[in-house]
């Protein structure tokens, strides 16, 4: 059994080795604009949002939540600052959600087997993403909440 803090200091030097050797690989030439790789960029882009959607389970809620935030959107008639405020915050928490995911990958790539920090690092992300989910909660509250009651006042 590892004593606390020993397999620290093999991933460190790990981590150093690894830095090291990326930092050994010339940089290549600096190529010339190209419709076609931009193309291309935007494909990749795609497909790893499409795998995401197919795959994280937290993705398809954020997505349905956005949906029906959007449908309120038209609903209500929102103004434009409001559409603005609403759409980054959208935007945000699948960015966030989409991140998360990118570091969870990562992290069960260079460590397969169960590490405190390996966890603490999904922690982290999946923190992020909950902190951004909470703050859209906040600001979809505050831009329909006043539309909710002019409409229940109207209406009932």
């Amino acid at each position: 059994m590892e004593k606390e803090g020993c397999g620290e200091a093999r991933h460190s030097h790990e981590l150093i080795s690894f830095v090291l050797f990326i930092n050994s690989i010339p940089l290549k030439q600096r190529r010339t604009f190209s419709l076609l790789r931009r193309l291309k960029s935007f494909q990749y882009a795609g497909t790893g949002v499409w795998r995401a959607v197919k795959t994280q389970h937290n993705l398809w809620i954020h997505l349905v939540a956005a949906t029906l935030v959007i449908y309120a959107g038209f609903f209500f008639h929102i103004t434009r600052i409001e559409w603005m405020i609403v759409l980054v915050a959208i935007g945000g928490v699948l960015s966030a959600e989409l991140f998360n995911t990118a570091i969870e990958l990562i992290v069960d790539m260079v460590s397969p087997e169960h590490h405190r920090m390996a966890g603490a690092a999904k922690d982290v992300a999946a923190g992020a993403v909950l902190i951004f989910a909470i703050a859209s909660v906040l600001i979809g509250l505050l831009v329909f909440l006043p539309y909710l009651y002019d409409y229940y006042e109207i209406n009932c």
